[in-house]
């Protein structure tokens, strides 16, 4: 029997205070809705539909690189109206799983195991609470399983009194389904179709409907405000790092680590506090990140260490390195082995060879330095004329003195060396001393000039 998914997000969000579709809300860098699409496309169904509606089409375009069905709920009428939205393209024949695009950490082990139990009836995900103010309410009957669900709002003080609550997860047949939505009324205090009515429709059909228990409450968190953001914020962080530790890595603080992508970590990685990680990071064997360090769409080698406060975005990173404190490594930039970048050093663009040194504050763009070269603190590559970026090539085994400025573009030969506060503007040869300074002048009779009060 197919599996169709159908991924309830119309609904605006009004208590996130925010004119973003809640479903698109950030979680670990993604939007909500991406984290529910990836566990429903892990179990391989023939079809996904996600209904969407406030925000117009910018749900679909903020996600473009799922194959799923957009279907439009103009009118939110409740989850019923909006699950029958989406019904016309599914075949009665099809097991249909209902989720809910503001239920983001939902496992795909769970939801196997929910649709495992429709078999054949309704089945529903639910989850005892300690305090259940909001949510709807399970009614068993006296053999044990479901035989309503009641929203609070339609709820007495006996049914409100029950901690077992929905958390909007449901699986059943395609056919039947229809049938019990072609017959789900609006005569309740809020005037929607509710989906939930679907259960008491069932039961009245002698179909079973079973609950099946989550035991963790975060995987079926709503987030329907920022606070609750937040918390599946926590929740999220929580579970990489448990997924990390358990795979040998060291961990600091596992409560002040961001991942908002892919981290993958080889053998004796070490992370240390208030680290981020953005994208696809990889880490290699006994990498040592410090603390307050940004990494973005990364690749570092075994046995490199980065060190406090530096920011290392879409770059490749040797074997052996050692990066800051205080360094920024832009997109496009290539370290090869045994690479050294200090304090206050700016890169972008640039491909380092094995063993040279950028150790003090330095801006390095659109360059090529060679083999075993020293860049002296305070070196320039003035790349940018205001309108073209230019090449800066510096051979092997070149030294640069300190406060030079490369004025590209410009070769520096194997070997060359620059003297301390030259500003180089033709080429310098290979194995010669390079000296391009203003002769130094004293200016007599010269007075400092004097503050001009203002009028007040």
């Amino acid at each position: 029997m197919a599996l169709s998914v159908i991924i309830l997000a119309a609904g605006q969000g009004t208590r996130m205070h925010s004119d973003m579709p809640k479903v698109l809300q950030p979680l670990a860098g993604r939007p909500l809705l991406a984290h529910v699409l990836d566990t429903a496309e892990a179990l391989s169904p023939s079809a996904i539909h996600v209904v969407y509606g406030y925000g117009g089409d910018a749900v679909p375009e903020a996600l473009p690189e799922y194959d799923v069905r957009w279907v439009l709920q103009a009118e939110q009428l409740g989850t019923g109206h909006a699950v029958s939205q989406a019904m016309p393209a599914v075949a009665d024949e099809d097991t249909v799983l209902i989720l809910c695009g503001d239920v983001p950490l939902v496992q795909a082990a769970t939801l196997t195991a929910l649709v495992s139990a429709a078999d054949g009836g309704m089945s529903v995900l639910t989850v005892v609470l300690d305090e259940p103010t909001g949510y709807g309410r399970i009614v068993r009957d006296d053999a044990g399983e479901v035989a309503r669900i009641v929203e609070e709002k339609e709820a007495d003080e006996q049914v409100r009194a029950i901690r077992e609550v929905n958390t909007g997860l449901v699986a059943c047949p395609a056919g039947r389904l229809r049938q019990w939505l072609a017959h789900v009324s609006n005569d309740n205090a809020q005037g929607e179709y509710y989906l939930t009515d679907a259960i008491a429709l069932a039961t009245d059909a002698a179909v079973s409907v079973r609950a099946v228990v989550v035991s963790d409450q975060d995987e079926v968190m709503g987030v329907n405000d920022k606070k609750q953001l937040a918390a599946a914020e926590a929740a999220t962080r929580a579970r990489k790092a448990e997924e990390l530790m358990l795979g040998g890595v060291t961990i600091a603080d596992p409560a002040r680590i961001d991942i908002r992508g892919t981290l993958l970590c080889g053998s004796d990685v070490f992370i240390d506090v208030d680290t981020v990680f953005e994208g696809e990071v990889k880490l290699g064997d006994r990498v040592r990140i410090g603390p307050f360090t940004l990494i973005k769409d990364a690749e570092i080698a075994a046995g490199t260490e980065v060190l406090s406060h530096t920011a290392i975005d879409t770059a490749v990173v040797g074997p052996g390195c050692r990066i800051g404190p205080f360094a920024r490594i832009r997109p496009q930039t290539r370290l090869e082995k045994d690479v050294r970048v200090g304090n206050f050093v700016e890169m972008k663009k640039s491909h380092i060879a094995d063993g040279s040194k950028v150790n003090h504050l330095s801006y390095i763009g659109d360059s090529t330095i060679g083999k075993g070269v020293n860049v002296g603190a305070g070196t320039i590559t003035c790349n940018y004329d205001g309108t073209n970026k230019y090449q800066t090539h510096i051979g092997d085994g070149a030294f640069i003195g300190s406060g030079t400025q490369l004025v590209a573009p410009v070769e520096i030969g194997a070997n060359a060396v620059i003297g301390a506060g030259s500003t180089i503007t033709s080429n310098a040869p290979g194995d010669e001393l390079t000296v391009a300074r203003a002769r130094q002048t004293v200016v007599k009779d010269w007075k400092k000039p004097k503050k001009v009060k203002s009028e007040k």
